[in-house]
This record gives structure tokens, sequence and C-alpha cells, in this order.
């Protein structure tokens, strides 16, 4: 009965808890006073799940199952804060995939995935304006690093053609890789 109890909160939890980790505490503190824990348990909760590394609202649920229900409480609990965002995300991409096959050849589809792209584009740039201060680009060779990943993540989208090698080069987790060994490289 408390494996139950312990996956209804953390699924509604889950469900209504919008605007991340700091903005659903309220919403975990009420949930997690039925199980009987005092204000200074939660105090710890959410202490332990800010310095622990990943998701505030998934740290509390691992840590107040296991509080709760053992490993198998941690685990109901964890499954239950991101079962909602998996069926939500699952639906859209059905979705995505159902329209495209739909539509697929129809040109006003095409055009308005092909401006979704720049408008992706634009809210990543958007991001990165924010990131580049003095501090985070120490001297001209961090602008070209920063350059050059940000044309290779920008290429499949500006060229006409899907070729193996623009998709290996524009890999996001590539990227990543390879700016962290320049960076290391050339800092350390």
């Amino acid at each position: 009965m408390i494996y139950l109890a312990l996956f209804l909160s953390f699924f509604k939890i889950g469900l209504f808890g919008f605007g991340g980790g700091l903005a659903i505490l309220s919403l975990i503190q009420m949930e997690v006073a039925q199980f009987g824990m005092s204000q200074q348990e939660f105090v710890d909760i959410v202490a332990v799940s800010q310095v622990t590394p990943g998701p505030i609202g998934i740290n509390c649920a691992t840590y107040v199952g296991y509080t709760i229900g053992g490993l198998a409480g941690s685990l109901i609990a964890t499954f239950a804060i991101i079962l909602p965002s998996l069926i939500i995300m699952l639906s859209i991409c059905k979705a995505y995939f159902w329209l495209n096959k739909r539509f697929k050849g129809n040109s006003y589809f095409e055009q308005t995935l092909r401006m979704l792209r720049f408008t992706v584009i634009g809210l990543i740039a958007a991001a990165a304006l924010l990131l580049i201060k003095p501090t985070n680009f120490i001297d001209s060779t961090s602008w070209i690093i920063f350059t050059l990943v940000a044309f290779f993540t920008v290429l499949p989208s500006i060229t006409n053609h899907q070729s193996p090698i623009t998709n290996i080069i524009s890999h996001p987790i590539l990227l990543i890789i390879l700016s962290g060994i320049a960076g290391y490289l050339i800092y350390a």
C-alpha cells in the first residue's frame, strides 16, 4: 500500500510540477507530509537533493522513496516522477512521426518544419548570447572554439543535403567531447 501511495504522490508531482526543481518544492513538501515526515526531515531532503548531481525533483523522489520504502520505494518514486514527462514526450514523438508520414511531400508542411529549424537555432543562439560573458571567454582561442562549435552545430540546418560526414561532424556529443579535449589541451 505504501508503494502505491508513493507512486501516486510522485506521479502527481511529475504531472503538475512545472517550473523545475525549486518551483515544485512546495508541492513535494505537501505530498511528503502525508508520509509523516517532519519539517526538519524535509529540509534535510532538500539539502541532500541540492548537493547531489541531477534534477532536484528526481533526487527528492529518490531520497523520500528510499526513506519510506527502501530500495523498491526509491525506484518507484523516481519512476513515478519521470513517468508523466516520458508519456508526454512519447506522445509528441508519435504525433510528429504520424504527421511527418501523413504530410510527407506537402510543401506547406515541409516549409513549416524548415522554419522551425531556424526557430530552434534562434532559441539556442539566444541562450548562447546569455552565456557570452568576459569570464567565459578568456582569450581569442576560446572565441575560435565557440565559433567552430556554433558553425558545426548549425551546419546540417543550413545545408540542403544530409551527408553522413555532415551528420558525424555536427553531432552534439562529438562536439562536446572535442570541445572538452581542446579546452583541456589548451588551458590545462
